[in-house]
Parts: C-alpha cells; structure tokens; sequence
C-alpha cells in the first residue's frame, strides 16, 4: 500500500503540476517545443539558466567521476554542508538524472517568470535544503537530488495558482498538489517536506504584487 500511494501521489503532482505550468507558460496545452521556447524567451530567465547550467555540469561530472556522488550527498557521516551539496548530485543513477534535469529545464524558467528570480532561488534553495534535514535527520539518510527543491517550486506555483488563478477548474485541480503533500508526508517521504515548504511560503508571494501569467477562461 506504501508503494501504490507513492506512485499515486507521483502521478498526481505530475499530472495536476503539468497543467499548472502549462497555464503559467502559454496557457493552452501545445507541443513542447513551443512551451519551451516561450518560457525561454524574454525577458531572458537567468536565475533558472544558472539552476540549469550548474545541475547540467554536476551530471556531467558526477557520470564522468562517480565518486563525486558518495562526496557529496548527505550521510550521518559526513559534514553539516552535505544537506546542501545533496542538491548537487543524484544519488538514484541516470534516470533520476535526466527525469530531473528535464524537470528543472521546464519548471524553473516558469517559476522565475511568476514570482520572479529572487524568489525562485530562494524557495528552490529553502525547500531544497529543508527536505534533505529532515532525510539526513532519518527519513532517508543518505542520497541526494534536486528533486525536492523542484518539488517547492512545484508547490509555491500550484497555491499561487489556487488563490490567485482566474479558473476554477485550474484552481481545483492545483489544490491536489497541497493535497499530496500532505500524504508525501504522513508517508515520510522527503519529496513531501519540498511539496510542503514550496506551498508555505507560495502564502505570501500570493499577496505580494505579483501578476500571474494565468490567462483568464473557463476552467
């Protein structure tokens, strides 16, 4: 049962978080390309660029010097400062590599168009390093990924999109995300606590001046 409400709550964050983004981006679903190169575009999103191009550099490193992974991630055993370079590396081998890498290309550049670049890397970095604590602490001690801290951008978009978002039917469907969330979490599971975090601190950026690029329709 632990297995299949994981997997469930995967499908539900992919599936609820796509339509999310989607509507931040260009607003109606479209190929791919087009989401990309909208969200890619101007004004130029240099936070997510350099999220991007450090993540992308870490994969190269850590395929060509696998050792670099056991260097980094977190461990009871090591330093304080692994919680942080956990974010570096992906501990789970090539799938998790490009799953997240691919994640991170698309969700990144959306968020720092919505809430801006400052606070982008802010709950990337908080949401990040507060799920790999509490894995350190003793939900999964050892590993790494970056998938956490995309899961709080996940989670801050999804609430902004739920209280500010002119849909009702997108406002519905975004609130599945706290929602799994909270199930990640009675399950122990660290991709929870970036859920969780991303969606707390989603609260204030909803009423601060912040324009969501969600275009108005029926939902």
């Amino acid at each position: 049962m632990h297995g299949i409400l994981l997997y469930v709550c995967a499908a539900v964050v992919v599936a609820a978080g796509s339509q999310v983004l989607i509507a931040f981006a260009v607003g109606e679903p479209g190929p791919p390309w087009l989401i990309l190169r909208q969200v890619w575009g101007r004004p130029f999103p240099w936070v997510a660029a350099g999220l991007v191009a450090l993540l992308t550099v870490m994969a190269v490193v850590q395929v060509a010097h696998p050792a670099v992974i056991e260097d980094l991630q977190r461990d009871p055993h090591g330093g304080w400062w692994r919680v942080v370079t956990a974010l570096l590396v992906q501990s789970s081998g090539g799938v998790q590599l490009v799953f997240n890498l691919a994640a991170l290309i698309v969700v990144a550049p959306i968020a720092e168009r919505v809430i801006g670049p400052a606070a982008t890397l802010a709950v990337f970095l908080i949401a990040g390093v507060t799920a790999q604590v509490v894995s350190a602490a003793g939900w999964s001690r050892v590993g790494g990924g970056d998938s956490v801290a995309i899961c709080g951008l996940v989670g801050a978009l999804a609430v902004l999109c739920t209280l500010r978002g002119p849909r009702p039917g997108l406002r519905r469907l975004a609130l599945l995300i706290p929602a799994a969330a909270v199930v990640l979490l009675l399950l122990a599971n660290n991709h929870g606590v970036g859920l969780a975090v991303g969606c707390v601190l989603g609260l204030p950026l909803a009423v601060l001046p912040v324009r969501p690029r969600i275009p108005a329709g029926h939902g």
